[in-house]
């Protein structure tokens, strides 16, 4: 009995020290992250590209780009490569809550609760999960509360001026049947990407091309290539959008 409770416990220690280990092989972006917060971002900017060459497969690493890259789309690439590459990474369950966030502050709130689920799922210890659904509680009471006279009054918040302009798209397959085109569209709003179909004629014959993912630049775009053709098994390619 003793032996078997003595090998029990080595088996948990080893358990906690391999997992221990493999947290502390990433490095420790913490002090980054705190001058973000502090709306510091010059010197995790410079140390950013020192960072990327020493370490161009640390999944820290990523995630601090990720949270530096304005692009909201482009940020929504490199935390997919940390969720789906890196799974059991320090930052990999504030990476599904930062793409639920995205989406969810553009209204495509379907989109956002299957992160949320993907959430719960994979991570049911995260502190995002309460954070999440208070975000999503306030949105429900927020859809039920009356809207007053006095506040019908009160003038619309000004637009935004800097308006994003979005230069390249990526075109992921064409079909001439459109139920084939709409189930890769699928695909990719399932795994959280922005996806559209547009109907070509070539030589009279209707093709449907399925684009995902819209970036400002180039450089965006084909980080977002790699691995959309990994993860969905493509040959994708790179094109502009045209205006």
């Amino acid at each position: 009995m003793k032996k078997r409770f003595k090998f029990i416990f080595f088996i948990l220690f080893i358990s906690f020290f391999w997992q221990t280990n493999l947290f502390s092989q990433e490095v420790n972006i913490v002090p980054y992250l705190k001058q973000i917060d502090n709306g510091n971002k010059t010197e995790a900017l410079t140390r950013l590209a020192e960072l990327k060459d020493d370490y161009p497969n640390d999944p820290s690493v990523m995630f601090l780009e990720g949270v530096l890259t304005e692009n909201g789309q482009d940020a929504v690439a490199i935390y997919n490569k940390i969720i789906n590459e890196y799974p059991n990474s320090r930052y990999a369950d504030a990476a599904v809550f930062r793409i639920y966030s995205y989406y969810y502050a553009l209204g495509l709130y379907n989109t956002a609760n299957s992160f949320l689920n993907r959430l719960k799922k994979n991570y049911p210890k995260s502190p995002y999960i309460k954070i999440a659904e208070q975000k999503t509680d306030n949105f429900k009471k927020s859809k039920t509360t009356t809207i007053t006279p006095l506040d019908r009054k009160k003038p619309l918040p000004p637009k935004s001026k800097n308006k994003i302009i979005y230069n390249y798209t990526i075109q992921a397959g064409a079909f001439t049947k459109s139920v084939n085109a709409n189930h890769l569209k699928t695909e990719f709003e399932s795994a959280g990407f922005y996806s559209s179909i547009k109907t070509k004629n070539v030589a009279g014959t209707i093709f449907h091309v399925v684009y995902v993912g819209k970036f400002e630049t180039e450089e965006g775009a084909k980080k977002a290539l790699s691995l959309i053709n990994k993860q969905f098994n493509l040959k994708a390619r790179v094109t502009t959008i045209s205006k």
